[in-house]
């Protein structure tokens, strides 16, 4: 079916430290699902440029298109003044203090700058789950309380639960390992904002990404 109307856009804004791979992130998003030539990695990540921001993407979703349009904390545009559909926190899974800094630092932007919509979906994605790292027996020492640096899944997903977020993910963009998954997450919830009901839509499964 061929839709005379430009696509709805939706903008979709990641946060997070600086370092915890967001760039490498939306660099993977611009292959695609699958890498160039489906070959097996380590992939050749194209290098993308913060001044060409917006990063847009394509997708279609029961039959019709959206353009997914990303943009992080290096933006051109203050990303204060965004007015996002979608706001994906974004930490590093080999360094706690990325995710520890998603309630100390960007939970508080988040409420000063972003909640002009109740409904506004929020996803906490753990990046660079390849770097994580199995705890020692030193690192369950009584001084450090039992944990090591990597991030545990379910350490995610109760920050997550705990700062009310509407989704959990991780990945990772250097290998590919779950992106496929993540980004169908991402553009399932980026067309759902576009409905009356906004992010809270039940929609079909029906998704393919180009």
């Amino acid at each position: 079916m061929e839709y005379s109307a430009l696509p709805p856009e939706v903008t979709v804004l990641l946060l997070g430290d600086a370092e915890v791979g967001k760039s490498t992130f939306l660099s993977r998003l611009s292959l695609g699902v699958r890498p160039h030539n489906d070959d097996l990695p380590p992939y050749q990540l194209p290098t993308l440029r913060d001044s060409n921001q917006p990063f847009a993407f394509d997708i279609t979703l029961y039959g019709r298109p959206y353009r997914l349009q990303f943009f992080d904390t290096a933006s051109p545009t203050n990303y204060t003044l965004l007015h996002p559909s979608f706001l994906i926190l974004c930490y590093d899974i080999s360094s706690r203090a990325s995710l520890d800094s998603l309630s100390s630092t960007w939970l508080p932007i988040v409420n000063k700058h972003f909640n002009y919509d109740e409904n506004l979906p929020v996803m906490v994605l753990g990046l660079k789950r390849d770097l994580r790292k199995q705890w020692t027996l030193a690192e369950h020492g009584p001084d450090k309380k039992g944990k090591g640096a990597s991030v545990m899944p379910h350490e995610g997903l109760q920050t997550a639960q705990r700062i009310m977020c509407d989704h959990y993910a991780e990945c990772s963009a250097l290998t590919g390992e779950l992106c496929r998954e993540v980004l169908e997450d991402v553009a399932k919830t980026s067309a759902k904002t576009t409905t009356k009901d906004g992010a809270k839509t039940q929609m079909p499964d029906l998704c393919s990404v180009m």
